[in-house]
């Protein structure tokens, strides 16, 4: 057979083509197609489809973000959830679709908008101007160029045009913006009489039967989840600053080194006379600009006392012309480089010559001059020796923690050699939950959430190792866990409780005392109630047992709480006097509104009003010019989406 086939190869290779090059049409492109691709797609926007991999990058920048913004209160298990994940993919589909609309309308932005818009933005600006370095600076930090920067926000301003025409030219009608303003600053005159349930609680009982009731029927709301006793060190500033000792010879080289920081730096006081040269200024225009700055330089020179009235006269800063061009006191560095090297090399009382700097040509002329004045050693004393204590302390405290990584790992099974080589506490804590801390008063003695660290121990990642595998069935120590730059720990589990439900004899008070506050609740609404029916079947008989009246409003609630000032503000003003009760936590309020009146409304405040309303109208003109757009370029959510809301994991492929 194998002769057959080496003797006959080229008709054996027809043979073979012809049986695979079929199936490879029949089944196998697609195959091909999956295992190039097998990125699953969650959506597509006009067939373009929106990928895995784009939404696990942009969710795990939106996850950075959070981590960044919340730093060791961050928890993934809190913060992650599926609305948020879906949240974010609409926002994928929406950036898309947006973009999609941009090209096929060709909404194109100016370069003078673009312009505009950078010089604009805050962090690009020097004394509130454009600053070409600046601008620079802030790109480089954020590894962008100008051109990468520009063609983005471009491209951004171009997108942004699809909803702003629909948005900004919103408005609400003015029947709602008059029926909002109305029902906003309506006063009404009321009168409350309170039903304390704390009053009744006397008059009820609850007896040991119904106390077993209760816990038969409600263990599952009794349950203590699975909580750990916690053995840990804690390594922070206090722990390497403790015995650090100071030397006086250190103090004096300290304070040799570093003098200038303890004084006040010089300052001057200066002037000026600009002559506008725009950055782009024709040759012309620079020659013209540059003799009239010599000319003016010439005659300040000359008369140096005439400077202000020269300023007043030829300067073109709107800001400081008019006030003989001062300029107030400036420290060092806070001008542009070839002004500050002029006004800090200049004689009181003398005049530079013509400078140029960003801003155009400037003639400088010195006031006045506040020289340095260093504070001596004994007036800082106290301030060097805790600047010293704390720089020892930070190198203290690399070498701690180097130790005290390296001694985690030496012996797993205890913390008390780590805690002993790197002369740290060992403290022990119970109560300790995946959720957070118990309360104090059902662990005892000991309890977590009664200690001075119950910040470290409830922090999410504190908890989320303690409950990982390795530590909590092992019992093994935990690895370093760094909560700020300042504070790590090591955690150790030592003993595991599981979830129970405690015996009866443990939570009769507790019952009993729920029982008590729910029975006194119930009994201060029926009292409530009986007072309500009275004072309805006789609305016209003069008011018993209700406070004072006060004016009440929306807008100037006199601190009533939320659901008795939604029944005040909800009764009918057709009938008066007008009675409702609403429960209030534990205790019954009866409301009595006797007047009713209009509210009287600023200019101003109807203005802002209607402009929130206009404002919460575009938004909602946006989200529907947006669903109108998904159907128009067919958006198609796959099923795959469902997979990534739910925060499933790909699978890998095979």
């Amino acid at each position: 057979m194998f002769e057959f086939i080496r003797s006959h190869r080229r008709w054996m290779q027809f043979i073979l083509l012809l049986l695979i090059v079929p199936s490879f049409f029949l089944v196998g492109i697609q195959g091909y197609d999956s295992f190039m691709r097998q990125e699953p797609e969650l959506a597509t926007v006009a067939g373009q489809p929106i990928s895995r991999a784009e939404f696990d990058q942009a969710h795990r920048n939106q996850l950075e973000q959070f981590r960044q913004r919340l730093g060791a209160q961050f928890d993934p298990a809190v913060i992650d959830t599926p609305a948020l994940r879906e949240a974010l993919l609409n926002q994928l589909i929406n950036q898309r679709l947006l973009a999609n609309v941009a090209s096929d309308n060709r909404f194109s932005v100016s370069d003078e908008t673009l312009r505009n818009t950078i010089a604009a933005i805050p962090e690009v600006q020097d004394n509130g101007r454009f600053s070409p370095e600046r601008y620079r600076q802030v790109l480089a930090a954020q590894g962008m160029s100008p051109t990468s920067f520009e063609a983005g926000l471009r491209r951004d301003l171009a997108v942004a045009r699809v909803l702003e025409p629909v948005g900004q030219s919103a408005r609400a009608p003015a029947e709602v913006v008059s029926s909002l303003e109305s029902a906003l600053t309506q006063n009404r005159t009321v009168q409350l009489r309170h039903f304390a349930a704390a009053d009744y609680r006397s008059q009820v009982t609850v007896a040991p039967a119904d106390i077993q009731a209760w816990y038969d029927a409600n263990k599952q709301q009794l349950q203590v989840p699975e909580q750990v006793q916690v053995q840990y060190v804690v390594l922070d500033e206090a722990a390497a600053t403790q015995g650090v000792q100071v030397k006086d010879e250190d103090l004096a080289s300290y304070y040799e080194q570093n003098k200038n920081r303890f004084g006040t730096p010089e300052r001057r006081r200066a002037s000026h006379i600009m002559i506008e040269l725009a950055p782009g200024a024709s040759e012309d225009a620079r020659k013209a600009a540059r003799a009239k700055a010599e000319d003016v330089a010439k005659q300040a020179a000359a008369n140096p006392s005439q400077f202000a009235e020269l300023a007043k006269k030829f300067s073109q800063d709107a800001g400081s012309a008019s006030k003989g061009g001062d300029l107030d006191w400036i420290a060092p560095g806070s001008q542009p480089a070839a002004l500050d090297k002029a006004i800090f090399s200049l004689a009181q009382g003398q005049v530079s010559g013509v400078i140029e700097s960003p801003f155009g040509l400037h003639i400088v002329k010195v006031t006045e001059i506040h020289p340095s004045a260093i504070k001596p050693m004994a007036e800082v004393k106290d301030q060097i020796t805790a600047e010293v204590r704390k720089q020892i302390a930070a190198q203290r405290f690399s070498e701690m923690a180097t130790q005290l990584n390296k001694q985690v790992y030496d012996q797993r099974d205890s913390l008390q050699p780590a805690a002993d080589a790197v002369g740290l506490k060992l403290r022990t804590a119970s109560g300790v939950t995946r959720e957070g801390l118990l309360p104090a008063a059902s662990v005892g003695p000991g309890s977590a959430a009664d200690s001075p660290d119950a910040a470290l121990l409830d922090n999410p990642r504190v908890r989320q190792v303690l409950f990982s595998p390795d530590v909590l069935r092992e019992k093994q120590n935990s690895g370093v866990i760094e909560l700020a730059p300042d504070t790590m720990l090591a955690v150790r589990v030592a003993a595991v409780e599981p979830a129970h439900v405690p015996p009866l004899d443990k939570v009769s008070d507790l019952i009993r005392g729920k029982l008590l506050d729910e029975r006194s609740a119930e009994a201060a609404k029926k009292a409530g109630e009986a007072a309500l029916a009275a004072d309805k079947a006789n609305p016209a008989a003069a008011p018993e047992g209700f406070a004072p009246a006060v004016v009440v409003s929306r807008q100037d609630p006199k601190d009533l709480p939320r659901q008795v000032l939604d029944a005040v503000m909800r009764l009918p003003a057709a009938q008066l006097p007008a009675y409702a009760g609403v429960q209030a936590g534990a205790d019954y309020t009866l409301v009595r509104v006797e007047k009713v009146e209009a509210g009287k409304t600023e200019a101003a405040d109807k203005e802002r009003l209607a402009q929130q309303l206009s404002g919460a109208w575009g938004q909602a003109e946006n989200e529907a010019m947006i669903r109108m757009l998904r159907e128009e370029y067919k958006v198609n959510v796959l099923p795959a989406a469902a997979d990534v809301i739910r925060g499933d994991q790909p699978q890998a492929a095979g």
